[in-house]
């Protein structure tokens, strides 16, 4: 790898995780990441999107239909410029729109336009990861190499106890980690 700095697009679905998506740039950015992000519409439900600019130092990308003042599309931009795509959370809507070559949005017209690595986090109620159309998302997106890290068993954000919970942020950093030393 050069030296010039490692470059991850983070795209924030809105799910009660999302907050913990924060704690982990956070971490990538003292280690010399760069880090841009793609907000979802439902993401300001929990977080307002100053608290991702504040953080990454610039503007977070959400509209679909915005030029950037270059007059480039800031999906292709977004989809080119960045050597791995980390989706966190990955929801159930959003998985299926990757799995279905849906793009309605800034985020997934990103992914369809990308030949980066992508890696998704799924965090869910028990009863959506364990749903079949889910089941069969994640499958396809699997055998297209997306990685696909299965979320934990615990308490979940509704109070039940299951699997959906988002795997613990030092899991997802090892895979990053591992990505960009094999690129090296």
């Amino acid at each position: 790898m050069s030296s010039q700095k490692k470059k991850i697009l983070f795209i924030i679905n809105g799910g009660i995780a999302s907050y913990k998506s924060l704690e982990l740039i956070r971490t990538l950015i003292k280690k010399g990441f760069e880090i841009e992000c793609i907000l979802t519409k439902n993401v300001s439900k929990f977080i307002k999107p100053i608290t991702f600019s504040s953080l990454i130092g610039k503007k977070v990308h959400h509209d679909l239909f915005l030029l950037e003042e270059n007059s480039k599309m800031s999906h292709i931009e977004l989809a080119q410029n960045n050597e791995l795509i980390i989706v966190i959370p990955a929801t159930a809507n959003f998985l299926g729109k990757m799995a279905n070559g849906i793009a309605d949005d800034l985020a997934s017209t990103t992914i369809m336009a990308t030949k980066s690595k992508v890696i998704v986090a799924p965090a869910m109620n028990t009863g959506m990861w364990e749903n079949k159309a889910v089941i069969d998302n994640v499958n396809k997106l699997s055998k297209r190499g997306i990685t696909v890290l299965s979320p934990e068993v615990g308490e979940l954000a509704c109070g039940q106890f299951g699997s959906g919970k988002l795997v613990k942020l030092e899991l997802i950093e090892s895979y990053i980690e591992e990505f960009f030393k094999d690129k090296s």
